[in-house]
């Protein structure tokens, strides 16, 4: 009879073993799967496909289940594996004269210590990774019997899942019934990065997607054409003015202004100039073809500025600061170079923004501290400017002339200090302006005193 009892109880922690297991991959495998994942399966109608987003819609309860059919389950073994052990017989320690005290002792650690790691192995570890490697067929596997096991046990769960739940919302956090598949785009972007270094991704297209993702954190004010390089008419110019002025600049379109960029009265395209007979170009007003433009405020995230711009006719609008002054303008080519990198065409001129030059780059001094990141390599730290020339202003202190060289501190891309440091040396000015800079990483520490002028 005491053998049949042993065989029994045997045999049950083996069954016991198993449903450790089921519990562990049904919560493994349920954490590990994607939303969309499992609703596109569902949609073909496969009923375990359908057990699986039952399960996985109602996470919270499920994984609630799961662990208490793993703590069951574990009790249950350790009940029936202390009479076992406590009856396992010890000849080899009897005959090297061990007392039996001591015996019971070390035969039941070993044996204890045996039945856990086969536990643990088969009833975790193992379904675990199965579950992580292969969620999918694994919740297909399990689903079904999860979703029997939390339906018999409804209220323990219930009852369990409630206290916790009062315990998350005294701690000031909500909780949630199923887990959550959507990715911030900083997520994205590093998961984009991640593809391309290892291979999943070309270059390209990971440069596409990363520019894309980044878009809609980058506000009009990042986006815009500054004010110091539009090329406006006055009120008092004349459609041959129009003409005259996109000959020489390159530009297609142009405000119009009162005086200056802050009392902006329209916009005007080149294009515009065909619906004006050739004889009347020189008498008829800009102000006769001109046509509202859009203001936007310079804090306007990238995506809602994509929307204002498409609903232009001109496609056009200017950003306004702070103090209600116009900061610049920005264009639709403005935005979908921000997109696919730069686009020219025959009246762009034809010098780039960065061009590599010996050991360093000659970079536009408008270039945005991102661009200028993605570009060379250097990273600046956190500041009140926006380019490359405002952080060269900012360390020395005056208007620069050519020839000026300023030491910069080279930084992490996530704002840790580095130990090279960078040269930056104005290489051309625009008025008071800085149009072109070198860039040239150094090695060593920066020298608090390396700023000179010439």
């Amino acid at each position: 009879m005491n053998l049949l009892i042993t065989l029994l109880s045997l045999l049950a922690i083996v069954v016991l073993t198993l449903g450790n297991a089921l519990f562990t991959a049904a919560e493994f495998s349920l954490t590990t799967l994607e939303r969309s994942t499992v609703d596109a399966n569902a949609r073909v109608g496969r009923r375990r496909d359908r057990f699986v987003r039952r399960a996985h819609h109602d996470l919270s309860f499920q994984l609630s289940g799961a662990q208490l059919g793993i703590s069951i389950t574990a009790l249950i073994t350790g009940y029936l594996t202390e009479p076992l052990v406590a009856e396992l017989p010890h000849p080899a320690l009897d005959a090297l004269g061990v007392p039996n005290r001591v015996a019971d002792v070390v035969i039941t650690v070993l044996t204890l210590l045996v039945v856990t790691s086969v536990s643990m192995i088969f009833g975790e570890l193992v379904p675990k990774n199965l579950a992580v490697a292969r969620p999918l067929k694994t919740a297909r596997a399990v689903a079904g019997a999860q979703l029997l096991f939390s339906w018999l046990m409804t209220y323990p769960i219930r009852l369990t899942n409630g206290v916790a739940n009062w315990i998350l919302r005294k701690l000031g956090v909500e909780p949630t019934q199923e887990l959550r598949s959507a990715r911030s785009s900083q997520e994205l972007a590093s998961l984009v990065r991640s593809s391309a270094r290892s291979g999943a991704l070309d270059q390209s297209t990971a440069a596409l997607l990363d520019r894309s993702l980044q878009f809609g954190e980058l506000t009009a004010e990042e986006l815009m054409t500054p004010r110091a390089k539009i090329v406006a008419l006055q009120v008092d110019n004349t459609v041959a003015d129009l003409v005259e002025a996109a000959a020489e600049s390159g530009f297609s379109r142009f405000p119009v202004i009162d005086g200056d960029l802050d009392e902006t009265v329209g916009m005007v395209h080149v294009k515009q100039v065909f619906g004006v007979p050739a004889a009347d170009r020189q008498r008829t007003l800009v102000t006769a073809i001109a046509r509202p433009v859009a203001k936007v405020p310079s804090t306007l995230d990238g995506d809602a500025l994509m929307g204002e711009i498409r609903a232009s006719a001109l496609q056009t609008a200017m950003v306004v600061d702070e103090y209600g002054g116009t900061a610049g303008m920005v264009t639709t080519e403005d935005l979908i170079e921000e997109i696919v990198g730069d686009v020219r065409d025959e009246h762009d001129n034809a010098s780039q923004d960065v061009v590599a030059v010996g050991n360093g780059w000659r970079v536009s001094g408008l270039l945005r501290i991102d661009e200028i990141a993605d570009a060379t390599g250097y990273h600046a730290p956190e500041g009140e400017y926006e380019t490359i020339s405002g952080l060269v202003l900012q360390q020395l202190g005056r208007i620069p002339v050519n020839g000026d060289e300023v030491q910069l501190a080279g930084y992490e891309s996530d704002g840790v200090p580095h130990g090279s440091s960078w040269r930056a040396k104005v290489i051309r000015m625009d008025g008071r302006r800085i149009d072109l800079l070198e860039l040239t990483q150094l090695a060593g520490h920066v020298d608090s005193s390396a700023i000179r002028g010439h």
